[in-house]
Order: C-alpha cells, then structure tokens, then sequence
C-alpha cells in the first residue's frame, strides 16, 4: 500500500484491518468451541459460544461505523476505496460466521439432552475441512495472500461434496433406525451451519481478491451440487 500524505489515514486503514482480525479470530474461536461443545456435550461451553456471539455482532457495528466516517471524511479513491469497502463486506460475512457458531451451539444443547443418541463422525469430518478453509482465508487476509484466498476459493467445492455425503450418512441412519431420527435432524442442520460457513469462507476470498486487484476470481465459482437439505 502507498504512503498517504496524512500519516493519521495511514492509521486509520491500519486500525480497521485490525478490527476485523479481532472478529476473525473470534469468530473462528467461536466455531472451534462450538464443535469442541458438540463433540464433548458440553452444556456450560455450548452456552458460552451462544453469549459470546454478542461481542462480534457489537465489533461488526464498530466496522460499520468506522467505514462509514472513513468514506465521508476521506473520500477515498482506487486502492483505499476497495479496502474499505471490502472490509465492510469481510465483516458482515464473519460476523454470520459467528451466527452459524452460535446455532450450531443451540442445536447441541437439545441434542445434549435426546434419550438416543446418532452418530457426528462424519459431521466432525465436514467442520475439520471448514475450519481450516476459514483459519487459512483469515490468514490470507491478514497478509494480503492472494495465492491462499484462492486454494480457499477452490476448495468450496470439496466442502459440497462432502456435505452431500454426510447428508446421505445422515439419512442412512435415520432409515436404519428410527431411535436415531430427532437427533439425526439436528445433525442435519448442523452439517448445512457448517457448509454455510464454508460459504462465506469462499464469499471472504471473493471480497479479499478485489479488494487487492479489483477484480473477481477468473472463472465461475467452484459449486458442487448440494442435494436437498435444510436451509
């Protein structure tokens, strides 16, 4: 990034990137906990991640605010104009990070509590794959690493394909034994709050590319087809 001629735009760029590090980090703490709660049934951490989703909702309104007054008093220009706008974008898609945590969290909670039990290997499976998409588009982002935003990019498709997977494990199950249906709906929704964060993973890579090149990834978005699922 070039020099500025006011030395306090400098800083104020530099303290909105460190803003939405704060949320990422967060937010990826947050999920962390969240599967850490589901794999353990932990009510007390489950509960936590779900009272914790308040702090990033208020540091997403900070990015909000901060944006704002950034764009009115310095009316940027090219490179600056893409940073700010694409921090605004970065945030709002980490602070829905944080809500899909958050759900994921209260879906643990009850099933914590079924009589009978279903089996999650498969969802843990799916989590491992999406936390390290969003711990590595976190990084990319922090160093301004095209090369990473893109393996993330590229990598939305395997996500879908193991969800497709899971929700046919999923369903097997529940066709095999009725006992395992109530939990296994839970389990449902909670693979589709982790695919959903692969999304936005993939959305932040998106953001990351034209905030620095001002354009989009070359080529369509690597989609797999999702079978039917809750939304």
């Amino acid at each position: 990034m070039s020099e500025h001629t006011v030395k306090s735009y400098d800083e104020e760029l530099a303290h909105l990137t460190s803003i939405i590090a704060r949320m990422g980090g967060m937010a990826e703490a947050q999920l962390a906990a969240a599967l850490q709660a589901l794999a353990k049934r932990d009510d007390d951490l489950a509960q936590r991640v779900i009272d914790g989703d308040v702090r990033i909702d208020e540091l997403d309104q900070e990015v909000q605010s901060f944006a704002v007054r950034l764009l009115a008093l310095r009316q940027p220009m090219a490179s600056d104009l893409r940073q700010i706008v694409g921090a605004l974008n970065i945030s709002g898609e980490i602070e829905r990070v944080a809500d899909y945590a958050a759900n994921l969290a209260k879906r643990t909670l009850v099933l914590n509590h079924l009589p009978v039990a279903a089996s999650f290997t498969g969802v843990i499976r799916l989590a491992d794959l999406v936390r390290s998409m969003l711990k590595d588009i976190l990084d990319a982002y922090l160093d301004r690493d095209i090369g990473k935003a893109i393996e993330v990019w590229n990598r939305d498709d395997e996500v879908d394909g193991m969800y497709n997977g899971v929700l046919k494990d999923l369903i097997d199950q529940m066709t095999e034994d009725s006992g395992t249906i109530t939990a296994s709906t839970h389990l449902l929704f909670i693979a589709k709050n982790i695919e959903r964060i692969g999304d936005h993973a993939t959305n932040i890579a998106e953001a990351l590319h034209f905030q620095i090149l001002g354009t989009q990834p070359k080529g369509m978005r690597p989609k797999g087809n999702t079978v039917g699922a809750p939304a």
